[in-house]
């Protein structure tokens, strides 16, 4: 079965050796905007020292949402869990939105096979090429 993933050709052989089979590139994502009331607040908040509680709230939020619908993808694939989950945040709009995007690779539990007794070599060979 084809799939798309980011993991790379050892973490790919390493989660197949234990069992797992990768699904297919998984994707959730969220914008925020803090409004123009918040965004007003946090500005006079940040010129005093202490957290910025509005901006800590929206940050956990919006990172929370991206997750959920990340999982929500990974559900709908059949999958047991996600692996590799990396969290991009980028802001937006003048800086008043965030955009939290997570990514990974929805992996599905078959079964241990025989152990391996393999291992991923990288080296050069003679004429220069890695391998």
């Amino acid at each position: 079965m084809a799939f798309t993933s980011d993991l790379s050709g050892q973490e790919f052989w390493l989660v197949v050796d234990k069992g797992y089979i990768p699904m297919g590139l998984v994707l959730g994502n969220s914008v925020y905007s803090m409004g123009a009331m918040g965004g007003w607040l946090s500005g006079i908040k940040g010129q005093f020292r202490g957290e910025v509680v509005e901006v800590t709230r929206l940050m956990y939020d919006a990172r929370e949402m991206a997750l959920q619908r990340m999982k929500a993808e990974a559900d709908s694939l059949g999958a047991d869990g996600v692996i590799g989950v990396e969290l991009k945040i980028e802001y937006l709009h003048g800086g008043q939105w965030m955009e939290v995007t997570a990514i990974g690779t929805a992996v599905k539990y078959v079964g241990m096979r025989e152990p391996s007794h393999g291992q991923v070599v990288v080296g050069t060979s003679e004429q220069g090429r890695t391998f």
